[in-house]
């Protein structure tokens, strides 16, 4: 692809980074932000700088947050001996959408999959065996997407836990094997929540 100057090309490439966003549609956006007021363009520019630089993440969840501690763990009424393990901040707000939920989070940060070089260490399990050994925690809940990668994270997470004082459960399999749970609808994610087995009844199956 010729490009008639070299910053509209720059742009091209760095829009091009964007998942989802080929050649084509990042020239498409470059030439729209264009057309846009200038400082409407700073704007919308700047808003990335200021996530970059200032985003946190919570302390005790570790999702994205404005503070050190994020909206759900400071919530008084939230029930802090109930938490939903997720794999990404994604996961976590749909879970959120559903209003079904009242416990709290943990944030893993990915999935296992050695195809892809993460292993357990990459993802914030250490964390979550942290928290349970304060023995505050009656039940953590494994909402992971059911694909291969979701499996074999909550296998290992089954391993590191059943040892420890805390019913470990899955989410109602209503959702289809290899779905991502991003993408579920909220009615039928909430109803997986509400209806979450002993992780073990999903070993027997197997």
């Amino acid at each position: 692809m010729e490009f008639p100057s070299k910053l509209v090309e720059n742009a091209v490439e760095q829009l091009s980074t964007l998942p989802g966003v080929g050649k084509r549609s990042a020239l498409r956006l470059a030439l729209y932000l264009l057309k846009r007021d200038k400082k409407q363009v700073e704007k919308f520019g700047q808003s990335f700088i200021d996530l970059i630089n200032n985003i946190n993440y919570c302390k005790e969840c570790f999702t994205i947050s404005d503070l050190n501690i994020c909206q759900v763990c400071k919530n008084p009424n939230r029930d802090k001996t109930l938490i939903c393990v997720v794999e990404d901040i994604r996961i976590m707000m749909a879970i959120e959408n559903t209003m079904q939920f009242k416990g709290v989070y943990h944030v893993l940060g990915g999935l296992i999959s050695p195809l892809d070089g993460i292993a357990p260490d990459d993802l914030r399990i250490e964390e979550l065996i942290e928290r349970i050994d304060k023995g505050f925690i009656n039940e953590v809940i494994f909402a992971l997407s059911t694909t291969m990668e979701g499996d074999t994270t909550n296998y290992y997470l089954y391993k590191r836990l059943k040892e420890k004082q805390v019913n470990v459960s899955l989410i109602a399999r209503g959702i289809a094997i290899g779905d991502e749970l991003e993408y579920t609808d909220e009615v039928t994610l909430g109803e997986a929540i509400s209806s979450r087995l002993p992780y073990s009844d999903n070993l027997k199956t197997h």
